[in-house]
């Protein structure tokens, strides 16, 4: 790790809701102007109405976002960068699926409809499903990430 990630801070700042990344576009862009030491502006989907600024010190930010209109505040503290790095770290839903599995199609021409899997494919992030309450079984492969798990298979007892 670098001197100047090794002394740099979160900083949370609240924004009007769906203006995210204009600030952190502008305010990144001011602090290159301004040659402010921001080090990572961060704009996360899950999180409306946040940006996150990566500084060495609270300052910097103060001065960074002051006078931009859909900044509303900074929030008081700093926050650890185990706070952010579940958001940070993609985990594939492929990895938590099995055969058996009960699932939900979430997406496509098949959503709202439950499927059981037969089959799990981890290289290529797909399931093959056989849909339940349909008059035939008919297996389709579909993306990992189009199903949430409603009821995990029952593990066998030998």
């Amino acid at each position: 790790m670098s001197d100047q990630q090794a002394t740099s801070y979160i900083f949370p700042v609240k924004t009007t809701g769906g203006q995210e990344k204009t600030v952190a576009t502008f305010v990144s862009n001011r602090a290159l102007q301004k040659k402010k030491p921001i080090y990572s502006v961060l704009a996360l989907d899950t999180w409306k109405g946040y940006v996150l600024f990566e500084a060495p010190n609270s300052q910097v930010v103060d001065e960074s976002i002051q006078g931009f209109k859909h900044v509303r505040s900074k929030i008081p503290g700093m926050m650890q960068y185990q706070d952010i790095e579940k958001f940070l770290v993609t985990k594939s839903m492929v990895a938590e699926l099995n055969e058996g599995d009960t699932v939900e199609i979430v997406a496509g021409p098949f959503k709202t409809m439950r499927a059981k899997i037969s089959r799990v494919e981890q290289a290529k992030q797909e399931i093959t499903v056989i849909l339940i309450d349909t008059a035939f079984a008919m297996p389709i492969t579909i993306d990992g990430s189009y199903v949430k798990i409603v009821e995990r298979a029952k593990p066998e007892s030998k």
